[in-house]
C-alpha cells in the first residue's frame, strides 16, 4: 500500500509483525470482561533503518492490567510499517516527527480497528478504546 502524505514520506508496506492474546482460563475471561476498565493501553514506537534507506517503524499496542490481580489477560499487537522519507529531508527532528507523529496519525486508526476486532473475537465483546490518542501532544511532551 503506497500513500503520499505532504510529499514527506511514503508508506511502502504494512503488516502485523506479532500478535499475542493471552487468556489463561474461563475464570479469567469472565473476570476480565467485567473489569476491562482497569486495563491500560500503552503505545511504544520504535524504528530501524533498512538497507535501502527506508525505515521500518514498529508500533506496539499493549493492553494490560498493571495491578497484582491474578486473573489477568494480556493483549499485544506489533504493527510494522515500512516507509521511505523524501531524500531532501535530513533533519533528525523532522524525521522523528514523521515517525512518531505524522505516520502514526495515518496508521493508528487501522491498527486500533484490527486490535479491537481481534480482542472482540477472542471473547471480549465489550472492548473499546474511548480515549483518543493525541500523537501531536505525545510528541511535543517527549521532545519539548
Amino acid at each position: 500500500m503506497a500513500e503520499d502524505i505532504n510529499q514527506q514520506f511514503k508508506i511502502i508496506l504494512e503488516y502485523i509483525k506479532d500478535l499475542s492474546i493471552e487468556t489463561p482460563s474461563a475464570t479469567t475471561l469472565l473476570w476480565v470482561r467485567d473489569n476491562l476498565a482497569i486495563y491500560n493501553l500503552d503505545i511504544d514506537i520504535s524504528s530501524m533503518v533498512l538497507k535501502n534507506k527506508s525505515l521500518e517503524i514498529t508500533t506496539k499496542l499493549i493492553l494490560q492490567d498493571k495491578s497484582d490481580n491474578k486473573n489477568k489477560a494480556f493483549f499485544e499487537i506489533q504493527y510494522a510499517t515500512i516507509i521511505s522519507i523524501d531524500a531532501s529531508i535530513t533533519d533528525k527532528k523532522i524525521i522523528s516527527k514523521i515517525v512518531l507523529c505524522d505516520l502514526q496519525k495515518v496508521i493508528y486508526p487501522k491498527i486500533e480497528r484490527i486490535f479491537t476486532n481481534l480482542i472482540k473475537d477472542a471473547g471480549y465483546s465489550d472492548i473499546k478504546f474511548e480515549k483518543e490518542v493525541d500523537f501531536e501532544k505525545m510528541y511535543t511532551e517527549k521532545f519539548n
